[in-house]
């Protein structure tokens, strides 16, 4: 069975992964805003969304020692299905700023949250297992693509149907439900799908431990060197590797100015002229991040990767570093001018998505390089844990800081949380070989 086509299965996994977790933390922020919900509420409450994928480690070995994988991601997808039916049916009828009705949903969100982290790990681990190492680097970049264009579905089209029924039927509850039905019915006949095309690799009495695994935005490191160690054991060398702290810091530190204003993006996007706001449709907002800032993020990924390839990571990490810091001077000139034409709108947000995109490419070569050694697939797991956690803790405070400060002082603000960027960027490259990343050191 190991043998069955992976262009069958691969393609629609990793579409799989990303659907729900764009859905639970991006699509949430645009939902609950169009459903009346506080910028300060709905911040904290969709960054807290995000705790399952930085807690993961923690249950991973769980996915490794009960069931087999292809077990893990059936039921899990068939309970994502169940989370999407339940959220369509717990929309609340009316709009308003009151968290009481939004209760259920929250939960319901909590709920999918868990199960798309799991099914994360499950899909990573599977993959690993189905694919010999050949056919794992030849798929690596089939499966990024198809994350991507779960990306592009997830945070555009989505948007962009329910903008369209919110017109339609002039009845914002009623068009999100309905959206929510239809990701339901996509996610069940994706589950169908699978029961019949992902190959049987392993059997419940040959489950063993490979420690933990990897976010899906985030291709698992191929061939760890030794599977069956300890997960404990992996955590616990994790922090005794050499500057540790300061690998931490800047993977908390260095996305700072994006982990805040990413939470922010969208209601401003939404919001009226007289709040601060651009004033744009459901729709429009879908085009403008879920669309075209999405195809710009992936362009500037690409792009990263070769400017990476050619000079090193170490190199590589201030040109980088400034591209991902820099461009979110963007959002405080839309708060500043608030500009009604829909093609600079879009160009602006080109700009800044295409600059994090390059300047992310820096932070993920560095957990590679971190994750080096011993239980290297545990440790990546560890170093995307900060990653989750260095976007849920800014994104908690974001909505209360603009509330507070309006949109153009929390950009403000964004600007001045760029020298946290460069601080750890300055600290950084004494502590990078200066070879790595190179292609001609891939051999």
């Amino acid at each position: 069975m190991k043998s069955k086509n992976p262009w069958f299965w691969v393609p629609t996994l990793y579409f799989a992964e990303g659907i729900p977790y764009f859905v639970v933390n991006v699509i949430s922020v645009t939902m609950f805003k169009r459903l009346g919900m506080s910028n300060a509420d709905l911040a904290m409450y969709t960054s807290l969304l995000y705790l399952p994928w930085v807690i993961k480690p923690l249950w991973s070995p769980l996915v490794d020692v009960l069931k087999t994988k292809r077990w893990w991601i059936l039921v899990m997808q068939l309970l994502i299905t169940a989370c999407f039916a339940a959220l369509a049916l717990s929309v609340p009828h009316q709009t308003g700023s009151a968290v009481g009705p939004f209760v259920p949903m929250l939960i319901v969100f909590y709920l999918n949250a868990m199960f798309s982290a799991t099914h994360d790990i499950a899909a990573d681990g599977y993959y690993m297992l189905a694919l010999d190492e050949h056919d794992q680097s030849v798929f690596v970049g089939i499966r990024s693509t198809f994350y991507r264009i779960a990306s592009v579905f997830g945070q555009g089209i989505i948007v962009v149907i329910a903008g369209v029924l919110e017109n339609k039927f002039s009845n914002i509850p009623r068009a999100w439900s309905v959206t929510l039905w239809m990701c339901a019915i996509l996610f069940f006949a994706i589950t169908l799908w699978h029961n019949f095309f992902l190959p049987r690799v392993e059997m419940p009495e040959q489950v063993g431990h490979d420690g933990g695994q990897v976010t899906p935005s985030s291709p698992t490191p191929i061939g760890d060197p030794k599977p069956k160690r300890s997960f404990t054991g992996a955590f616990a060398t994790f922090f005794k590797k050499p500057h540790v702290w300061i690998a931490i810091a800047f993977m908390l530190l260095y996305r700072l100015p994006e982990a805040l204003s990413v939470k922010m993006l969208t209601p401003m996007l939404l919001d009226p002229l007289d709040q601060g706001g651009l004033g744009l449709s459901t729709a429009q907002s879908g085009l403008v991040y879920g669309t075209v800032g999405v195809i710009a993020l992936t362009v500037g990924g690409i792009l990263g990767g070769i400017f990476a390839g050619h000079h090193g990571l170490r190199k590589s990490l201030w040109p980088m570093a400034l591209a991902l810091a820099l461009p979110c001077s963007v959002y405080l000139y839309m708060a500043i001018a608030q500009p009604q034409n829909i093609w600079l709108i879009y160009v602006l947000v080109a700009l800044d998505q295409f600059g994090y995109g390059f300047g992310f490419t820096a932070y993920m070569l560095y957990m590679i390089y971190f994750s080096e050694g011993e239980y290297k697939t545990s440790h990546y797991a560890i170093c995307t844990a900060f990653m989750a956690l260095s976007m849920m803790v800014p994104g908690f405070f974001a909505g209360m800081l603009q509330e507070k400060l309006g949109y153009t002082g929390f950009f403000v603000l964004v600007m001045l949380c760029c020298l946290a960027t460069v601080a750890v960027t300055a600290i950084l490259p004494r502590y990078i070989r200066p070879e790595f990343g190179k292609k001609s050191q891939e051999k």
